[in-house]
């Protein structure tokens, strides 16, 4: 069982940056990929970007060149900095951990862009 807790998230003004932290327990945190979803209000959730175990990472379209992933395998870390938000990056973001074939998803946390 892998549980996560997520961190970071807030309100910020367009154009503004946040970072957002996702600490899993357990062991064997190098193995495993990552993602970061998001879920705005009556929308479904849709993925964000992605890291692998092996540093490869893809992003969504709407936030590449924005948005980076990286993972800090010491401290059982993923991370996603998010730089030039814009409103509609409004929404409930969510860590995913996928383990031994098995996806763990974070409580979300919330990231509101607004003036």
């Amino acid at each position: 069982q892998v549980q996560l807790v997520e961190s970071g998230g807030g309100l910020v003004q367009p154009g503004g940056s946040l970072r957002l932290s996702c600490a899993a327990s357990g062991s064997g945190f190098s193995a495993n990929g990552a993602a970061w979803y998001r879920q705005a209000p009556e929308k479904p959730r849709e993925f964000v970007a992605g890291i692998t175990s092996g540093n490869t990472a893809n992003y969504a379209d709407s936030v590449k060149g924005r948005f980076t992933i990286s993972r800090d395998n010491t401290k059982n870390t993923v991370y996603l900095q998010m730089s030039s938000l814009k409103p509609e990056d409004t929404a409930v973001y969510y860590c995913l951990i996928v383990a031994g074939g098995t996806g763990y998803w974070g409580q979300g946390t919330q990231v509101t862009v607004s003036s």
